[in-house]
């Protein structure tokens, strides 16, 4: 009797042991598990961060699915000279004789453009209207327009597109626009740490799914499109997208879910946001704005105007840029966004949490009074 419950004693401590030595490595890989959720406004650029990450940090696209972008670049070309020639006629501009078969043509051409080789006849009528003056003048008031950034980079490498050998490169992709619904996921690991990054769609209707669902999340990366400051939103234009912009992260910030989630603010497209500045002023959005065309002080103005939103004196947030550099994007902290004290700890979670670049300085961000 004594023998066979020792021997019960002997399994149950065994078992005991196992499940402690099992939950002891599921908080470790818990520890090493970086949860962030990718949030913006349509347009600001989150799905295009996504696929940087993945590019650098998981595995390059195959064949196959360079051969699903091919649709996706031709139908974003047909589509974004069409806009440009609605603009056109919007704007009170004209299409030059010689280019009016061409115009009649794009805005004939379906919305979808189906097969493996661009259309030569599409090719054709697209490289010649962006040499038209009515077009090259609507393409000046882009702002007026709901136009993707991509669209210039696409209209420059029309011919390559057309070449029936053409594969989606991998800025191709980047640029390529795809509206986000739903929630999708991307994992990439760096180092010990593993990161489960959730993006889900920026357009008005697909705001609902956000809040509640991840409550757990490590971090907030909340991405501004700080060229749009002097753009109206797609779903209504009557609203500025930097407007929209501000009140999607004054509900974020101060949610109930997120009350001690960290917010790392992305100031998505600054290469955009710098040239646009010269020739369209902040202060025609935002009046109370005195520092010019100067980019720096430009991009304080707005990062304080966002900032000021939190109302939690607690949370962390920190201010990154995003712009093109060569092949791959940069990140890195900019200097105005700063407070008195340095948190190094932080540094290495967002500098290893963002992975896009260079991240020199990290400064946390103090709430508005």
């Amino acid at each position: 009797m004594g023998c066979t419950q020792s021997h019960e004693d002997s399994e149950a401590k065994a078992r005991n042991a196992e499940i402690e030595e099992q939950l002891k490595r599921d908080r470790q890989n818990m520890a090493r598990e970086i949860k962030m959720l990718l949030l913006g406004a349509g347009e600001s650029g989150k799905s295009t961060v996504l696929k940087q990450m993945r590019l650098i940090y998981n595995k390059p696209y195959d064949a196959e699915e360079r051969d699903s972008y091919r649709e996706i670049v031709y139908s974003n070309t047909v589509q974004s000279m069409r806009v440009l020639l609605e603009g056109v006629v919007a704007m009170g501009l004209d299409i030059s004789s010689a280019n009016q078969a061409h115009y009649n043509l794009i805005l004939a051409a379906p919305a979808l453009i189906e097969g493996d080789r661009f259309p030569p006849s599409l090719a054709n009528a697209i490289k010649g209207l962006w040499q038209d003056e009515g077009v090259r003048e609507a393409f000046s008031r882009r702002n007026e327009l709901q136009l993707n950034d991509s669209a210039p980079y696409y209209f420059d490498a029309i011919t390559r597109l057309a070449n029936p050998a053409y594969v989606p490169t991998d800025q191709d992709i980047l640029r390529a626009r795809v509206k986000t619904t739903g929630i999708t996921e991307t994992h990439f690991q760096i180092g010990e740490l593993k990161y489960k990054l959730f993006d889900v769609g920026g357009q008005r209707s697909e705001r609902r799914k956000w809040l509640g669902v991840f409550e757990n999340v490590t971090a907030l990366v909340f991405l501004i499109a700080i060229s749009e400051y002097d753009q109206m939103l797609y779903e209504d234009e009557t609203v500025n997208r930097m407007t929209e912009a501000m009140t999607l992260f004054e509900s974020v910030a101060n949610s109930r879910w997120f009350i001690k989630t960290s917010i790392i603010l992305f100031l998505n497209k600054i290469d955009l946001f710098r040239a646009k500045l010269p020739h369209s002023p902040l202060a025609n959005t935002f009046p109370e704005y005195k520092g010019g065309a100067n980019y720096d002080a430009a991009c304080a103005f707005l990062l304080e105007k966002f900032v000021a939103l939190n109302q939690n004196p607690s949370k962390s947030i920190y201010a990154v840029t995003l712009h093109r550099r060569h092949r791959h994007a940069r990140a890195c902290v900019r200097r105005f966004c700063c407070s008195r004290r340095y948190y190094p700890g932080q540094l290495a979670r967002v500098r290893s949490s963002l992975v896009l670049g260079e991240c020199r300085a990290c400064r946390s961000l103090p709430a508005s009074p």
